[in-house]
């Protein structure tokens, strides 16, 4: 099974940024037409794409909305879309607009049944994102960290029918220190659900080794600032990906 590579594209105030380390005030600017972005992603082979409205994580609600749209509109492939998707009207809204698959974060720790419910009645839809501070979960955007462990809440989904746990280690996102791959095979080896890891993917390295755990239950892995910042070549990565299948 080969790894699957998301290209991120997250929102903040309509303009495709990158943040450190999930904050707000450390945003870089990369573009102010997401769909265009969108389109350069699948020019270079791109199926599938992740898309955070992260004013949306904040406000518990879409914010970003008419860029989400936009973006589903122009891309071909599949779209991952998280951020502030709390309630079953917003994840059948997104459905409906034609988004692939939901990541539920900060209510899957705050409202486990919603997930579940979605989970089963959305079949392979629901993506459930596991971020890490710590090792413990971090919600609400990841300005609060809880006293769960990482591996207690993936647990929590194991018979739900959910398709895949999103890890993001906190700490590493948008600072190219290269993705913690030790607890994100760790995560995958503790559960039956698939991984997808996220965080600090620094280069083709990060792809390569990711890759050769694809077998253990590592699904795919998200990239962004390496991607925006030319550390990391979408086509290489892809095509290591495919290769490894």
């Amino acid at each position: 099974m080969s790894l699957i590579v998301f290209p991120a594209i997250d929102l903040k105030g309509g303009q495709v940024v990158r943040l450190a380390e999930g904050d707000m005030n450390r945003a870089t600017v990369y573009g102010d037409d997401p769909a265009a972005q969108a389109l350069l992603f699948a020019d270079a082979g791109a199926q599938h794409l992740h898309v955070v409205d992260l004013d949306g994580s904040f406000a518990g609600h879409a914010v970003n909305a008419a860029a989400v749209e936009a973006i589903v509109a122009a891309f071909p492939g599949h779209v991952q879309l998280g951020g502030g998707i709390r309630n079953r009207e917003a994840v059948e809204r997104w459905f409906d607009l034609g988004v692939s698959r939901i990541v539920i974060g900060t209510a899957a720790l705050k409202d486990p049944t919603f997930v579940k419910a979605a989970a089963r009645d959305f079949p392979g839809g629901i993506v459930v994102a596991v971020d890490a501070r710590d090792g413990f979960v971090a919600t609400d955007g990841w300005a609060e960290k809880s006293d769960m462990p990482v591996v207690d809440l993936a647990r929590r989904f194991e018979d739900a029918g959910v398709a895949s746990l999103l890890f993001t280690d906190v700490g590493r996102d948008g600072l190219l220190k290269g993705c913690n791959i030790d607890a994100t095979v760790d995560l995958a080896r503790a559960t039956a659900i698939p991984v997808i890891a996220s965080g600090g993917v620094a280069g083709i390295a990060d792809i390569r080794i990711l890759s050769l755990h694809a077998d253990e239950g590592i699904e795919g892995v998200i990239t962004g600032r390496a991607l925006y910042d030319g550390r990391l070549d979408l086509r290489a990565a892809l095509a290591v990906a495919r290769a490894a299948a």
